[in-house]
């Protein structure tokens, strides 16, 4: 039986974190967290206008999100969390958060990542950010608490597999 009550969906903008996060926290019954809804007006802005942003101002972002989820937790909720978790000193922060968590890496190539992101409207994050994101990426090769879902799955697919993700015993470090 596993201990996590906290689920963080991670990968590049436009990998469907927030399609698998959102389906994640119906048939888990957890609530739903879009680290986007963290982000400070200026850094929306920047990425807006196709700015990437800095270690700097993605550091109070983290801290707020890591924040909620220790509140989400203390409250008893099981929490899925949307979140790109691009860097390794990110996901450290909210490991260090102190509350039971897994990552599910969205894994997958540029090109049909590009495509989804053309095809999604609303959104703030523009497709020539890409780049800048995947050369943001330290991927989560060697981290435990990381289970690999090909962002080419159908949805039905990846929600099975972050399911059993989730359902297995935490590794402790």
């Amino acid at each position: 039986m596993s201990d996590v009550r906290v689920a963080v969906v991670m990968g590049v903008s436009g990998s469907g974190k927030t399609t698998l996060a959102s389906a994640l926290a119906d048939a888990w019954g957890a609530s739903f967290l879009d680290a986007d809804d963290f982000h400070s007006v200026e850094a929306r802005a920047l990425m807006a206008s196709g700015q990437p942003l800095t270690d700097a101002l993605r550091q109070p972002w983290v801290a707020r999100i890591a924040d909620a989820l220790q509140r989400g937790v203390a409250d008893g909720a099981r929490v899925t969390l949307a979140f790109s978790g691009l860097r390794r000193q990110h996901r450290d922060a909210l490991r260090a958060a102190g509350v039971p968590l897994r990552f599910l890496f969205l894994q997958g190539e540029a090109p049909l990542i590009a495509e989804r992101m053309r095809q999604r409207r609303g959104h703030y994050m523009p497709v020539s950010l890409l780049d800048s994101q995947f050369a943001t990426l330290e991927a989560p090769v060697d981290e435990a608490d990381v289970t690999m879902l090909p962002v080419d799955l159908p949805p039905d697919a990846q929600l099975r597999l972050a399911l059993q993700a989730l359902a297995a015993p935490l590794l402790h470090r």
